[in-house]
C-alpha cells in the first residue's frame, strides 16, 4: 500500500516524526526542521506562513514587521528570515498560544541572529502603536479582523498584507458586488477597492489552494512609498 499523501493543508502538528520530510539544505527545509523540533505547530501554518511571506517580500522589504493576530508568530519570523533588512518583528494577539515561546526558541536556535529581534505582545490589535515605516501583516485574519488590520494600516499609512478567511457574509462589506460573484470574493474585492481609494497601490495574489482554499492575498503600499520591482524573485535572504 502506498504512503498517504503529505497534505500541506492538514491541521495535524508537525513533530520529530516528520523531520525526514525536510532533508534538504534550502531555507524552507531548515525552517521545516525547526518547526518539527518545536512540535507545536499545525502543518498548514508552516505552509501558509511560507507561501504568504515569499509573496509579500517580493513587494515589500525592510521596516518593522507587525503581525496582528499572529498566534505562534511564525509568519513574522519567516519575514525576517527572507529579508534581514527588517530590524525587528512584533507579534500581537489577544491570547498568545502557550507554546509560542517553544517555537521561537527552536527558530532562534537555528538562526541565532533572530535572538532579541522578535517580540510578543498579548493585547488587542487596536492598541498597538504603528508608524508609516511598519509592514503590517496578518495570515488568515478571521472575519472582521481583516478589516481591522486594514483600518490600522491605513490610519498609520503603513504597508499591509492580509490573507483573509472566515468571511462574515452578514456584516462584511461586499460593495454591492454579491450579485455578480461569490460573497467571499465580493468582500475581498471591496477591500482591495478600499485600499485603492485610500491612495494605495494594490497587489492581488493567491497562495496554493492545496494549502488553503481561502487563499487570496491582498497587499497594499501607499502610492508615495516605494515597493520592490514586480518581477523581483527574492528579498535579501541570508542563510
Amino acid at each position: 500500500m502506498s504512503e498517504p499523501a503529505f497534505a500541506h493543508g492538514s491541521t495535524g502538528r508537525l513533530t520529530a516524526h516528520d523531520l525526514g520530510r525536510f532533508r534538504g539544505e534550502t531555507l524552507f527545509d531548515r525552517l521545516g526542521r525547526a518547526v518539527c523540533e518545536a512540535g507545536c505547530l499545525p502543518r498548514k501554518e508552516l505552509y501558509e506562513a511560507w507561501e504568504m511571506a515569499r509573496r509579500v517580500r517580493r513587494v515589500c522589504r525592510g521596516g518593522r514587521v507587525v503581525d496582528l493576530g499572529g498566534g505562534h508568530g511564525l509568519l513574522a519570523q519567516v519575514m525576517l528570515l527572507l529579508d534581514d533588512t527588517s530590524p525587528s518583528a512584533l507579534v500581537v494577539d489577544a491570547v498568545l498560544p502557550a507554546s509560542h515561546a517553544v517555537l521561537q526558541a527552536a527558530i532562534a536556535a537555528a538562526w541565532p541572529r533572530l535572538s532579541g529581534r522578535v517580540g510578543f505582545a498579548e493585547q488587542r490589535s487596536e492598541d498597538v502603536a504603528l508608524s508609516a515605516e511598519d509592514l503590517v501583516v496578518s495570515c488568515h485574519a478571521c472575519g472582521a479582523l481583516s478589516d481591522g488590520v486594514l483600518d490600522r494600516a491605513i490610519g498609520a499609512r503603513a504597508r499591509v498584507a492580509v490573507l483573509p478567511c472566515c468571511h462574515d457574509h452578514a456584516r462584511g462589506d461586499a460593495g454591492d458586488l454579491a450579485g455578480w460573484m461569490p460573497a467571499d470574493l465580493a468582500i475581498d474585492a471591496t477591500r482591495a477597492a478600499r485600499l485603492r481609494h485610500e491612495g494605495y497601490r494594490v497587489w492581488t495574489k493567491t497562495i496554493p489552494a492545496e494549502v488553503t482554499p481561502r487563499n487570496r492575498l491582498l497587499i497594499g503600499v501607499p502610492a508615495d512609498q516605494g515597493a520592490a520591482a514586480p518581477d523581483a524573485t527574492s528579498a535579501r535572504r541570508p542563510s
